[in-house]
């Protein structure tokens, strides 16, 4: 890692290579902070701005460890897990989500997640265990159902606070839009989500560390098979906390030291994130020479004829 005289340093470059000639190539944003949102490393523009989409899932489910959801309708690990996930709707995946709803006494019809093309049921849906958090609460806090995705909805008020108070700003300074699954995304700065990753990661408060647990104890529950937060979960072995989100955005948290790395592809490429979170955490020895290669084997070299390649490094500001 190479010292850098500013906060924006050079970008990373993730390149697309067919038989070894330059196919495409995406710019990569990416910075590291530790829980005191004090940056460590960069690369690129920290204060880059965008949607951190399905990364927030972790944060909209502290909704569920804050209010005594958990416990009054004694749900696992397994289904905070779930809470937590862009699932591929697998069998096993779509019964965690209905063991929610079941434990609940909610009706599967009150999930207002798109029906997946082809597919027959909400409960598909790759957010249908974060729909279901929030069902949870509402039953539990006796608010109304019908409109839990509204942005004045009590429970997407009580999430809205909770971030608010993580990332030590005003309520109303949060901009909000709505993600393709209809419930409220954040635009954050990536600094901003590298320090929730951070917070997240640090062990520090139990109602974040009982969410880590469960990702990290069912990695398979958060994305699935083949899925890049459920195999790095998995091959890293309770070190690293991880969550996509879609156009681009990877965060990542090294579990019990206080550090969180948030990464932005700038034109939304999804195996290009993951080139450069692989890139990155080699660099940060964050994972093992071994995790790596494995890594690499699935997300990076990509065929036959074609593989990725990231070129740059972080810096520290």
């Amino acid at each position: 890692m190479t010292r850098g005289k500013r906060t924006q340093t050079r970008a990373l470059e993730v390149r697309l290579l067919r038989e070894g000639i330059i196919e495409s190539v995406h710019s990569a944003q990416a910075v590291v902070c530790d829980d005191r949102g004090r940056m460590l490393y960069v690369a690129g523009n920290p204060e880059t701005s965008t949607f951190i989409r399905s990364a927030l899932k972790p944060f909209q489910a502290l909704a569920v460890t804050t209010t005594g959801t958990l416990e009054r309708y004694n749900l696992t690990d397994r289904d905070l897990a779930i809470m937590c996930s862009s699932h591929h709707g697998t069998m096993e995946q779509v019964r965690q989500v209905f063991n929610i709803l079941w434990r609940c006494d909610v009706d599967p019809s009150a999930l207002q997640c798109p029906i997946p093309p082809g597919q027959e049921s909400s409960l598909q849906h790759c957010c249908s265990g974060k729909h279901a958090g929030m069902l949870a609460v509402c039953q539990q806090r006796q608010w109304l159902i019908k409109s839990y995705l509204e942005y004045n909805h009590p429970v997407q008020m009580l999430i809205l606070s909770q971030v608010a108070e993580l990332l030590q700003m005003p309520e109303q300074e949060l901009i909000l839009a709505h993600d393709d699954c209809n419930a409220p995304t954040y635009f954050l700065q990536l600094r901003q989500m590298a320090l929730l990753y951070a917070l997240l990661s640090s062990g520090n408060n139990l109602a974040m560390e009982r969410i880590v647990r469960a990702m990290i104890s069912h990695p398979q529950m958060v994305s699935g098979d083949g899925g890049f937060d459920t195999e790095l979960m998995r091959l890293s072995e309770g070190e690293l906390v991880s969550k996509s989100g879609a156009q681009g955005v990877q965060c990542i948290g090294r579990v019990g030291e206080n550090m969180g790395l948030a990464i932005k592809v700038l034109d939304g490429g999804k195996s290009a994130k993951y080139a450069a979170a692989i890139a990155l955490l080699k660099q940060m020895a964050w994972i093992t020479p071994s995790v790596a290669d494995t890594l690499e084997s699935m997300f990076i070299n990509l065929s036959k004829y074609k593989r990725l390649e990231v070129v740059g490094e972080l810096s520290m500001p």
